[in-house]
């Protein structure tokens, strides 16, 4: 009876867990409950059972009368009616690695397959010679005096080709990839924002993408050489003061009319807009605008629409009609500002794709944003992280406080061990992030990357700026963190701001796109009485019945076993083992209570957007988790690299493993939630963060010469000029590393009373007279000293 309970429980647990075809399972959970009910008389009732249930699962009109129609019927009752703009924002862009996650299965063959990013030969001399040249031309300070960067700047930027890094070859562009452009902009970003947001502008959301993804040969042709040139500056007219992150409720218009156009009469539109905080407008020669399309008179050639819906047209900016010009003060001075419109005409062929592309805007807009959320925000993040953590683990280093630095104080090692981890997990999801871009588009993904990638921009700058201190907030040309701290809330406000990215868009769409069912049974519940949604249903409930259980079996193997025996990458090493089964476990978590969520609420999780966002967090930490790996597994190994991403790892599960269980906690059925708590946690909380001592270790490590630093140093701009606000801190640095052993002799002798002196240059001398240190390491020390304390200071003025 013992053998074949086991035996039961054993062919059971392996048909949910490796979920075999429907026949072949029925025929297998049938003979395994056969035997039990052998060996066990009293049984015979679960055979029976088993029985009824496997023949209305295999007989199909069976199934359908007591099983898929019922649930059709709830569903299509319960679930509100899909809008054209929703399905083609869900339907936009690509799925890639974050739909394993999202399964509960993850695949990590496929994982493994995926290839790190690369810079071509070209790519690799635009960062070395054009974008370090361009960075040495900008003193951020002096661009806060004028509010614009200067002539030069301006100049050597069209002439370089800056403003067209996506644009083919053949129209004069570099055509670089999505990794190429995002080191670009993540470069020049660490010397100045402003620089950074005015050349990523064109290269995100803009004119030259949605004409390169839909424009006509006519278009592309007119308008890419310039805009490939800098001859033509592109801005995009998307956000308005009543529309933001619903774009669908544009109130702009569009109707199609006759008038006239260059002394002929000629159906064309007939544009009124108000755009605001357009990046670029104030200079603009070429408009992208995004307005409802209208057509009263059936002129576009269908007379029963007459609403197509979002359009997106290409007009010069002098086009009559239109205002523009003036400047809005974003608090980092990059050209921005409003763009009106009143009865402006424009012909119907400057519509981006013709007039054949009435209608098919917002798709547009979607798939385009997707890509410039991925990269152009995300790049400005990593070049925070990375400077915050050269100039602030030098910072910590060089400022004693209680005669000691102040960088080996626990209190500041907190925030500075969190500053090293993010700058990691910065340059790591970027590095996955832009080879899933060139690999397509993926929404869900880019989406993680805005959102996370600024909210690790804020707490490292915020950390900074702790630590830094009073050195920090006193504005001028040595103040080296306030620029970045400026730059903070363009960076999580703009391409949709952070609580609604959050809040709807990772989980939101996540859930449509990553599901293996879910997209498609909305499709289905759609076709209202239609037999073919009903049977086509049929055959998706079932298998996400499989998916679900399969989940669940997996869920509570992985929780009792702490995952040990989970599948991992064959390139698995000791170091990593672990984490790739805790990610299995996390995912199989994430799968149950994403279908819990779905099915229990249904509908309603639109409005559930703290539960949703949890969900959401969990998703994305995952994949943060994941580019950590990918990232060491491709990188020089080091004790340095390991101790990073050891504390990254352990912060990214310990914040999926909080938002899954305050999912929970606050699920709207309590027995749900208390009941699927214990089946994904049954061993208690497994994740705790990284330790103290694991701090201590990276808050001191942040403040040394290490490979992390070296490789982070690499991928931004980093000046030596002794004026210059981070060559000053950098120079004094390495000077410090340089004399660092006879300068802690010396401050121990002094701070001990073997050294006597009022100041250090008495110190000094007393110190090479009782042979402590030599007179030409006392002279090192003096110039170090100089360089400390000119280090500290701050900027004053005769008047402000």
């Amino acid at each position: 009876m013992f053998v074949a309970l086991i035996l039961f429980i054993a062919v059971v647990t392996a048909l949910l867990y490796y979920r075999v075809s429907l026949f072949a399972g029925s025929v297998a959970l049938l003979a395994a409950t056969f035997v039990l009910s052998l060996f066990a008389g009293s049984m015979w009732w679960l055979f029976w059972l088993v029985l009824a249930g496997v023949a209305v699962l295999n007989y199909g009109p069976l199934r359908l009368t007591l099983l898929t129609r019922p649930v059709y019927g709830m569903l299509q009752k319960a679930m509100p009616p899909m809008s054209d703009t929703e399905r083609e924002a869900l339907e936009a862009g690509t799925t890639w690695w974050e739909k394993d996650l999202f399964s509960g299965h993850p695949d990590w063959a496929r994982f493994q397959a995926i290839q790190p990013p690369t810079l071509s030969e070209a790519e690799q001399s635009f960062l070395d010679n054009e974008v370090e040249t361009l960075c040495a031309m900008i003193d951020e300070w002096e661009v806060y005096q004028q509010h614009d960067l200067n002539e030069a700047t301006w100049a050597y930027l069209k002439e370089q080709g800056f403003f067209g890094l996506i644009i083919p070859e053949e129209f004069g562009g570099r055509d670089f990839s999505p990794y190429a452009q995002s080191r670009i902009m993540s470069k020049i970003a660490s010397r100045s924002i402003t620089g950074a947001v005015t050349a990523m502008v064109p290269n995100s959301l803009g004119p030259g993408e949605l004409l390169m993804k839909y424009g006509t040969e006519e278009q592309k042709q007119r308008w890419l050489p310039g805009l490939a040139k800098g001859e033509e500056i592109p801005c995009f007219g998307l956000t308005g003061p009543e529309v933001g992150s619903d774009a669908g409720a544009i109130p702009d218009t569009g109707v199609v009319c006759r008038g006239q156009f260059e002394g002929e009469e000629v159906v064309g539109l007939r544009l009124n807009f108000r755009k605001r905080w357009i990046t670029l407008a104030p200079i603009a020669t070429v408009v992208g605008l995004a307005f409802k399309l209208r057509d009263p008179d059936g002129l576009l050639g269908d007379p029963d629409k007459t609403d197509y819906g979002i359009t997106c047209a290409l007009l010069p900016a002098d086009t009559d009609g239109v205002q523009i010009g003036t400047r809005h003060n974003p608090g980092t001075p990059f050209m921005n500002g409003p763009i009106i419109g009143r009865d402006v005409f424009i012909p119907l062929d400057w519509i981006i794709g013709g007039p054949e592309m009435a209608g098919r805007g917002w798709r547009m807009l979607i798939e385009c944003l997707g890509v410039g959320r991925g990269i152009s925000l995300p790049s400005l993040a990593t070049a925070s992280g990375e400077m915050n953590y050269l100039m602030v683990g030098a910072y910590s280093r060089i400022r004693r406080q209680f005669n000691m630095e102040v960088g080996k104080f626990e209190g500041v090692q907190e925030a500075t061990a969190d500053i090293a981890a993010s700058a990691v997990t910065l340059e790591a999801m970027r590095e996955l992030v832009t080879r899933g871009l060139q690999d397509g588009a993926p929404s869900v993904v880019t989406a993680m990357a805005k959102y996370h990638a600024t909210e690790l921009m804020r707490t490292s700058v915020n950390h900074g700026m702790d630590v830094v201190s009073g050195r920090a907030i006193q504005m001028g040309p040595r103040n080296f963190m306030a620029f970045a701290y400026r730059g903070v809330p363009v960076a999580i406000t703009v391409e949709g701001a952070n609580i609604l990215t959050r809040s709807l868009m990772i989980f939101g769409q996540g859930a449509m796109r990553c599901h293996p069912y879910l997209f498609d049974e909305m499709q289905t519940l759609q076709e209202a009485g239609s037999e073919a949604g009903l049977r086509a249903f049929d055959g998706l409930l079932l298998r996400h019945l499989g998916h679900i259980f399969s989940n669940i079996t997996r869920l509570k193997l992985f929780g009792f076993t702490a995952s040990r025996f989970s599948p991992v990458p064959a390139s698995a090493d000791d170091f990593s083992r672990r984490w790739y089964q805790h990610l299995n476990h996390m995912s199989a978590a994430l799968a149950v209570c994403a279908d819990i969520a779905l099915g229990v609420l249904g509908g309603e999780l639109k409005r559930r957007e703290m539960l949703s966002a949890r969900l959401g967090d969990v998703h994305s930490q995952l994949f943060i988790a994941c580019s950590l790996l990918k990232f060491r597994e491709h990188e020089k190994r080091s004790e340095a690299l390991d101790l990073h991403i050891d504390v990254a790892m352990a912060l990214a599960l310990f914040r999926a493993q909080t938002a899954l269980l305050a999912y929970l906690e606050n699920f709207p059925v309590r027995f749900l939630g208390a009941t699927f708590r214990l089946a994904c946690f049954p061993l208690g909380r497994i994740h705790k963060g990284p330790s103290d001592e694991q701090l201590r270790r990276l808050g001191n490590l942040i403040m040394e010469p290490n490979p992390v630093r070296e490789l982070l140093a690499s991928r931004i701009y980093l000046p030596q000029d002794a004026e210059d606000a981070v060559g000053r801190v950098e120079r004094t640095y390495q000077t410090l590393l340089q004399v660092d052993d006879t300068w802690q002799r010396f401050l121990k002798a002094w701070g001990r009373g073997e050294v006597n002196g009022e100041d250090m240059d008495s110190a000094l001398a007393d110190a090479v007279s009782r042979e402590v240190i030599s007179e030409e390491a006392a002279a090192g020390i003096r110039q170090y000293d100089a360089m400390r304390f000119d280090c500290l200071l701050t900027d004053d003025f005769d008047s402000l």
